[in-house]
């Protein structure tokens, strides 16, 4: 039986909440591995944050919280300790409680995405890449672009101090990675990321110039619904190879449970 008094229990936070697909998922996994613990999509204000966060906190049986918008940087801040995935971005998509009860972060939006790019076959060693949207995940994302091996980075982000800031980062951290501030033009790319929230509703504009792309570019979008957005459509259309979002999460979420470990096969790390 699920939800018991002995439950490990488990935080979607959002704001709002209602698009977020982790507690479907995870209680599916919770229900198939016949383990007794649940995860419940919670919300709270932006002004309400710091007494929700004092009773997430003081709640003792909450093991761990998967973070959306727009709180992943105010909760990197609660936490004691920090993978440097999270701690190079100053944020977090997930936060597991230490044995002392602080909070350790984490962010697996890069890890995700890199592993769902490897198992659909696409590389990124030695690619140059059109990244569009600097912030959230984006940022995560430029990193591990640069990690993975990408010669060259084009950052563009309707905040281009955001951008520029970023791009100074990541080249710091990964000098062999040429990465760059410019507009949202595929032109002369191997492959073409959105790592923006375009493309969630039917009447978005295009978060690229798709005029320019070209049959042997790879066109990725992060968005996970709709499964197929109007700019991979559009780039199907024109013959490139194409990556939905739903990958980047199925491979964050079987980081996440190892992180949480949400089996208890060790429990050492809190």
């Amino acid at each position: 039986m699920r939800g018991t008094g002995k439950a490990d229990v488990f935080v979607m936070l959002a704001h709002p909440v209602g698009h977020a697909k982790s507690p479907g998922i995870f209680n599916e996994i919770f229900e198939q591995k016949g383990l007794d613990s649940l995860m419940v999509p919670l919300s709270c204000r932006p002004e309400d944050f710091e007494a929700f966060w004092a009773g997430i906190t003081a709640a003792e049986n909450i093991r761990g919280v998967i973070i959306s918008v727009p709180y992943k940087t105010a909760v990197y801040h609660k936490c004691a300790a920090a993978h440097d995935r999270a701690a190079r971005v100053q944020s977090a998509n997930s936060v597991r409680r230490q044995a002392d009860g602080t909070w350790y972060a984490d962010n697996f939006d890069g890890v995700g995405f890199i592993d769902g790019l490897k198992a659909g076959g696409h590389q990124v060693s030695g690619r140059r890449i059109l990244q569009v949207g600097g912030g959230g995940a984006g940022a995560s994302l430029a990193y591990c672009l640069a990690e993975e091996g990408a010669v060259e980075i084009r950052l563009a982000d309707v905040d281009r101090g955001r951008a520029e800031n970023l791009a100074a980062l990541v080249a710091e951290k990964f000098p062999d990675c040429r990465i760059q501030v410019g507009d949202a033009d595929p032109s002369g790319m191997d492959m073409a990321v959105n790592a923006t929230p375009s493309g969630l509703k039917a009447n978005d504009p295009l978060p690229m110039d798709v005029s320019k792309l070209t049959p042997e570019m790879t066109v990725v979008d992060i968005i996970m619904e709709p499964a197929e957005t109007a700019l991979l459509r559009k780039a199907k259309e024109i013959g490139c190879r194409i990556q939905p979002g739903r990958p980047m999460m199925d491979f964050q979420v079987e980081a996440m449970s190892e992180f949480f470990d949400i089996e208890r096969r060790s429990r050492n790390n809190g």
